[in-house]
């Protein structure tokens, strides 16, 4: 399934072949990776700075507990990764997809996005607070409990998502459509809700989390 065509993202700019590279703690001996495959690998525990990957694919690859500091993504997927708990707080990311990763609890706060795709992610208890957002796509993804609190956001999409317990308290939700997603609450600010456009069913909920009693007319 296709993004949207509202979103009109751009797609990462891949080269034809790869150059298969191998990721291990001794990565930092080199600061920009370009036009690779880093496929099958594991890393846990570890601390990479000032790295940038551009042209490159991460596939079926665990990095659990890593933290890559001052990160830069460029023209990147990622497929069928384990990224739990990983820290790409304050990364710029740009073209980049992710496939069917995990990425449970991970810090993906004070982040820039542009032109990303988040596609059938399971990000629960993830964090994107403080992020900037631009032309962003989060299509069948999970994000259970995930912050989004104070983010910036223009042409940012959420498709058949589910949101339940989603913190997007301090964030302006005008022009924002949920009405595809699944939730039975999310935290908002009240004076930040104008404008979010949801369903007759959403709206129900969103009036008992500001405390309003719905009944059924008789």
């Amino acid at each position: 399934m296709k993004p949207d065509k509202k979103t009109k993202l751009k797609a990462p700019q891949l080269p034809e072949d790869f150059i298969p590279i191998q990721f291990d703690e001794k990565i930092n001996a080199e600061k920009h990776y370009f036009n690779g495959v880093i496929q099958e690998t594991s890393v846990v525990d570890q601390t990479f700075e000032h790295l940038e990957f551009e042209k490159m694919v991460f596939k079926k690859s665990v990095f659990q507990n890593v933290s890559f500091r001052d990160l830069q993504l460029t023209d990147v997927v990622f497929d069928s990764c384990d990224l739990s708990n990983v820290d790409f707080s304050g990364a710029i990311v740009h073209r980049t997809e992710l496939h069917n990763c995990k990425l449970l609890g991970a810090n993906l706060s004070e982040a820039t996005f542009r032109n990303v795709l988040f596609d059938q992610c399971l990000a629960k208890y993830s964090s994107f607070a403080f992020a900037n957002f631009k032309q962003v796509y989060f299509q069948d993804c999970s994000l259970q409990n995930a912050d989004f609190y104070e983010i910036k956001h223009k042409q940012l999409d959420f498709s058949k998502c589910n949101l339940n317990e989603t913190n997007f308290s301090g964030t302006e939700l005008n022009k924002l459509d949920l009405r595809s997603c699944t939730f039975d609450h999310i935290t908002v600010s009240l004076d930040k809700l104008n404008g979010c456009i949801v369903s007759s069913e959403q709206a129900v909920g969103f009036a008992k989390t500001l405390g309003l009693v719905v009944t059924e007319e008789e």
